[in-house]
């Protein structure tokens, strides 16, 4: 393990903690993946930091407080569900959880479209910010069907059980079985 110390390898025990514990998803298989997923929670935590301040220049009129409340749900919302997929508990659970955060990034961009297109802010304002939302939407849907193959061709590794049989035609029991003893 990364990070133990020489009296640790010696004596055998195991170190424990967070980074102790299984991981799903693209960083199961690393350091280099690990190292990905905090570059993508400080990008996620930026990127919400940076709709907080265009949502707190949007103007005080209905429309801009309307949209002003929607994007600050769903922009600070990716940072968190991105922060939630590191705590998947399987691959399933981290293929959810990552669809959480394609939905809120989408809806990101949309509303950052719709403060430009409806004239609320110049499309020039919001050049960078749409350009980061819509990457981050193009990177979570890669690692989510990404994830999902993976899934798929593990599923694929597992013995599938026996057939159901009709009860005239028995499987053959080993001389352990308990009903043979």
């Amino acid at each position: 393990m990364i990070g133990r110390s020489e009296e640790q390898k010696r004596s055998g025990d195991r170190e424990t903690g967070p980074s102790s514990k299984r991981l799903y998803g693209p960083w199961s298989r690393g350091t280099k993946m690990l190292d990905k997923h905090f570059v993508l929670r400080d990008r996620t935590k930026q990127f919400a930091l940076r709709i907080l301040k265009v949502c707190d220049s949007l103007p005080k009129t209905d429309a801009g407080r309307t949209i002003s409340r929607q994007l600050l749900r769903s922009g600070t919302s990716v940072a968190a569900n991105y922060r939630a997929v590191g705590r998947a508990r399987s691959q399933a659970e981290f293929v959810a959880k990552l669809g959480v955060v394609i939905e809120e990034a989408d809806e990101s961009v949309f509303w950052l479209e719709l403060l430009g297109e409806g004239g609320i802010v110049p499309e020039h304002r919001l050049g960078e910010l749409t350009v980061e939302a819509n990457e981050l939407v193009a990177i979570f849907v890669a690692s989510q069907q990404t994830a999902r193959r993976t899934s798929t061709k593990r599923s694929r590794n597992v013995l599938a059980p026996p057939i159901a049989r009709s009860p005239d035609q028995r499987l053959p029991r080993s001389p352990d079985h308990p009903i043979t003893r």
